[in-house]
């Protein structure tokens, strides 16, 4: 959706990994936790998030500039992405909008228009042309990344005026795009002769009424729908349905059933049981991006408390229906960026790479040690071993080829150490990010002692890898 202006801010924290724990403020050795901290709980989802277990990076953000080709832009950076462990890309919304070369795609006026029809004060859209997005889309099919697309679905922009006598008064719902396809008019817009309105209205924009055969059409009914065309035409492999609050979780179920393809819904909603029922809604066809784990990593990571992290998400109900993400064009709140990742990479459920936290913000480095470790360690189901305000540990049991992790949140100004037991038994194990040198011997029992550099992370797993 457009951009949501509460945002509080961008906030990077560059946390320095001591590497010699001897250099170190030590804490005591931990035989046992707390009683009140100690907790054993596992979440079983399925063990394979998303396409492949792989990560989705999000190739925009908001006001993108407009003075090139942001296709170009993006299809430079495909090899490097791929190399690192992208799987899929997001791209913005594509076709021309209302603002037409300033628009960013969320205020749809042509959804045909890729960059080819002078309309809306310009041929190209904000990020290039057709052709340009014809050979991004290539290059990333070529390195085995999938693209998806963001879908707009709810409203329209830059009607022309016309008598509607649904409302008594003339409405701004005249559509008649020099593509030629899609030509909409009042009657397909709420309201009309079959309903007032739907789920929700935005931003006074003219609200699409997908009860209308027209609408439905248009949309994913027909051969000629924008659903064939931008699969078979314009070759996405995916979806990203914005504002799904506004329109019935039935037209993104028929819209998927009719191509196919990945799909994940816009559903801004903080409680992970809403979530859920989103997802069940569309018959299960569509995940939905973790809100509720959004809110827990901002309140664990900024607050300093860690229990936090216990809170209901998404993922823990659903692992294969959750895609994680830690900012986005619309809102960037959490200020522990680096704990967030970690968290969203060594946990169940999609995880998406924010654009500019990866290209702009954060070290790259850093960025592909924790997609590395998703796609190489990170595997089966969740335990939580240790729950306190300012330790946090859980276990990822393993899953086929991957060995599973485990990962220590330490909240402290301290270097913390905790006795735990892992699911490896009489193995060497290490600890990946580089924070620490230390190499432990499991014991028969599992038992095992790990530490965790100040207000940082580590993330163990078996050696060899």
């Amino acid at each position: 959706m457009k951009r949501q202006f509460y945002s509080l801010g961008r906030a990077s924290i560059f946390l320095a990994l001591l590497l010699t724990f001897s250099q170190c403020k030590k804490s005591a050795v931990t035989e046992n936790a707390p009683a009140s901290a100690k907790i054993s709980k596992t979440f079983v989802n399925d063990a394979a998030a998303g396409p492949g277990g792989g990560v989705l990076m999000q190739a925009f953000y908001w006001n993108t500039p407009n003075t090139s080709s942001w296709w170009q832009n993006v299809n430079s950076k495909i090899a490097a992405w791929d190399a690192a462990g992208i799987s899929a890309i997001w791209l913005p919304p594509a076709t021309k909008g209302q603002s037409g070369g300033s628009s960013m795609g969320y205020d749809p006026y042509d959804y045909f228009d890729f960059g080819t029809y002078n309309q809306m004060g310009s041929t190209t859209t904000r990020f290039g042309n057709l052709t340009d997005l014809n050979t991004l889309i290539a290059n990333a099919h070529t390195h085995n990344i999938q693209v998806y697309a963001d879908m707009v679905l709810n409203h329209c922009s830059g009607g022309s005026l016309e008598a509607n006598p649904y409302t008594g008064t003339n409405t701004y719902t005249k559509f008649t795009p020099l593509s030629g396809q899609f030509n909409r008019s009042y009657s397909d817009f709420h309201p009309n002769n079959i309903h007032a309105s739907d789920e929700g209205v935005f931003g006074g924009f003219p609200d699409l009424c997908h009860a209308q055969a027209n609408v439905s059409n248009w949309i994913y009914n027909a051969s000629y729908s924008m659903s064939r065309y931008y699969k078979n035409t314009m070759h996405y492999d995916g979806w990203r349905f914005d504002y799904v609050k506004g329109f019935g979780a039935w037209v993104v179920q028929n819209y998927v059933n009719s191509v196919g393809g990945f799909a994940v819904g816009e559903d801004w909603d903080g409680n992970a049981a809403n979530l859920q029922s989103w997802v069940n809604a569309t018959g299960g066809t569509s995940s939905a991006f973790d809100f509720a784990c959004f809110y827990a990593m901002h309140s664990a990571f900024d607050s300093n408390d860690l229990t936090h992290l216990n809170d209901d998400m998404l993922w823990k109900r659903n692992g294969a229906k959750s895609v994680t993400f830690v900012s986005n064009h619309d809102t960037d709140i959490i200020g522990n960026k680096y704990s967030a990742y970690a968290y969203i990479m060594t946990h169940e459920g999609y995880p998406c790479v924010f654009y500019s936290d990866y290209e702009q913000w954060l070290d790259k480095g850093r960025m592909n040690n924790l997609i590395w470790i998703h796609r190489t360690l990170a595997g089966g189901t969740t335990t939580n071993l240790y729950s306190a305000s300012d330790q946090y540990i859980d276990r990822r049991n393993g899953y086929g080829a991957a060995p599973g992790v485990i990962v220590y949140f330490n909240g402290t100004g301290y270097w913390q150490q905790q006795w735990v037991t892992s699911n490896w038994a009489n193995k060497q194990i290490k600890e990946y990010t580089g924070a620490s040198g230390w190499i432990q011997t499991v014991a028969a029992d599992g038992r095992v002692l790990i530490q965790a550099p100040p207000n940082s992370y580590s993330i163990w797993s078996v050696t060899g890898y």
